[in-house]
């Protein structure tokens, strides 16, 4: 896998640069940033939902499905007395002609999304200073 780097554009923004993929993230106004992008905290929920889209996605195309329709909500729930999400909750809509006999193998396919995958067994993050 390819280094990831940062470039700080000005303000409170950080790009995230992957070889030739930028991401730009920001913070909310009431944070001190310009709101010009997601925060860092927002692209890796979006991470989760892009992931399990991805795999949806797959699974419906590997079977030659109709995906027209196809579609993930997401749903944090806080809870404020950690000061963490506590549960993320998806919502799938299926398109209409999608067989009854998938629902369960495309929850589970769902489910084996890389980014929730390395949620439930997280790697451990070191931090050296040069």
């Amino acid at each position: 896998m390819e280094e990831f780097s940062l470039a700080f554009p000005g303000g409170k923004k950080v790009e995230v640069i992957y070889g030739k993929h930028r991401v730009l993230t920001d913070q909310p106004v009431e944070n001190g940033g310009d709101d010009e992008a997601m925060a860092p905290f927002d692209l890796f929920m979006a991470s989760i939902i892009s992931c399990s889209g991805i795999y949806a996605l797959s699974f419906l195309r590997q079977r030659n499905l109709n995906t027209e329709g196809l579609n993930i909500r997401m749903y944090p729930v806080w809870n404020n007395d950690e000061h963490r999400m506590s549960e993320i909750q998806l919502e799938v809509d299926t398109p209409e002609d999608f067989p009854e006999k998938y629902k369960g193998a495309l929850i589970n396919v769902i489910g084996a999304c890389a980014v929730k995958r390395h949620l439930e067994t997280p790697p451990e993050i070191k931090v050296n200073i040069n």
